[in-house]
């Protein structure tokens, strides 16, 4: 099953922003947004190791997907009484699963130590609703993996709760996991994409939102390392304060991944004029696309390759740079250099252009429209209609 890891949003601990006040049907869950580890690493003269240690122990066959820049993350709970945990709700795959606290020990269950987070596991012994279905899974994502078996238990965030839901209770996770500051992933997916045909959370949670829709909205950080609030999910709702009222749908072109056609793409004076499949992915931090649609992206910002930390870097300080713009529904969406220019702590005034190549073999999408388009546009995820809809989002920092 070709799963990818999308969304770091999940709450971890709820601070300064408020939450609005909630409806019958409709729920709000905040997003944190924490440091950049990529940033951290390279601070701390780490992150060329942590590169090495990628390439060699990472397993998965999708293209490589970008872990860690800005990653944003929200509380759920599992159990009786409920445990709490950081995960990535993913819109890019459709499984739920936590660390098993015990039988997954090792450093990378337990967290990195150069990655400063704990992880926090599940102790299936201490929930009194806990059922263990002892049937083995294992998912493979972009740059990792995890496997254990299926369980059964009380899943709750946002003030939802699905008294049954099935979910992984991971007994080893891939090592790049272990420096993520996730405890699991929340997949919000299609059915078709859930490894072991297991029902997602979001399809078991339909029934109890006033619109079977979600809207998800990323908050933008001019300094990608300072974390905080970083956005809301509004599970049942439209999110029209911190959106444009008005959202754009198109219809979805396949019902696993969210994935849509784009009429078009084009940056300074190169543009792709077919079209071309996309997929809406909350979990890719950058913006995922065919080598001729980034090599288009590099010589409009004259961007150039930095072989130590394997990205495309420019000048901070440049100006004049093209927005990025993709055509959708015969609207135009133009992703400005402020969202897709990205200071890691370079140094010599260079910052990243948050974008990668990527291949799927000629059997999935050319783009992964990830982070740096979601955080430009709130996207709105219609279950119920089978659709994807967009609008501006509102930020106070650019």
């Amino acid at each position: 099953m070709r799963t990818l890891v999308l969304f770091f949003a999940v709450v971890v601990g709820l601070s300064a922003m408020a939450i609005p006040k909630q409806k019958s049907g409709v729920f709000t869950i905040e997003m944190k947004s924490t440091p950049s580890l990529r940033a951290k690493l390279i601070k701390e003269g780490k992150w060329q190791q942590v590169l090495a240690d990628l390439h060699t122990k990472a397993s998965g066959s999708q293209p490589f997907i970008d872990y860690y820049d800005d990653s944003y993350l929200a509380n759920v709970t599992t159990g009786t009484p409920p445990q709490q945990f950081s995960i990535i709700p993913d819109t890019g795959s459709s499984n739920y699963w936590i660390i098993d606290a015990n039988k997954c020990n090792n450093l990378a269950c337990q967290g990195y130590p150069d990655s400063g987070y704990t992880k926090h596991r599940f102790d299936s012994t201490k929930s009194s609703t806990f059922k263990n279905l002892g049937t083995p899974f294992s998912i493979q994502y972009g740059s990792g993996s995890c496997t254990g078996s299926l369980a059964v238990d009380v899943l709750s965030f946002a003030g939802l709760s699905y008294a049954t839901q099935t979910f992984g209770l991971a007994s080893s996770i891939a090592d790049v996991f272990g420096y993520q500051p996730m405890d699991g992933i929340m997949g919000l997916g299609w059915p078709a994409l859930a490894v072991d045909n297991v029902v997602p959370p979001i399809q078991n949670l339909l029934p109890t939102l006033d619109k079977p829709l979600f809207t998800v909205w990323l908050d933008r950080k001019v300094q990608a390392s300072m974390g905080g609030n970083g956005g809301l999910i509004t599970y049942g709702a439209l999110d029209t304060k911190n959106c444009d009222p008005t959202f754009n749908y198109v219809t979805l072109s396949s019902k696993t991944y969210w994935q849509f056609a784009v009429d078009s793409f084009s940056v300074g004076t190169n543009s792709i004029a077919k079209s071309q499949q996309v997929i809406s992915d909350t979990g890719t931090s950058w913006l995922g696309g065919p080598q001729n649609g980034i090599n288009y992206i590099i010589q409009a910002t004259n961007a150039q390759y930095d072989a130590k930390y394997q990205i495309y870097t420019l000048p901070c300080t440049q100006t004049g740079l093209p927005d990025i713009v993709f055509t959708i529904g015969g609207m135009k969406y133009n992703i400005p250099s402020t969202e897709y220019v990205l200071d890691l702590g370079l140094g010599n005034g260079n910052c990243a252009l948050t974008a990668f190549d990527f291949n799927f073999g000629g059997f999935g999408p050319q783009w992964i429209l990830g982070d740096t388009f979601i955080r430009t546009y709130c996207n709105a995820y219609d279950v119920g209609g089978g659709r994807i809809g967009f609008s501006k989002a509102h930020h106070t920092s650019v």
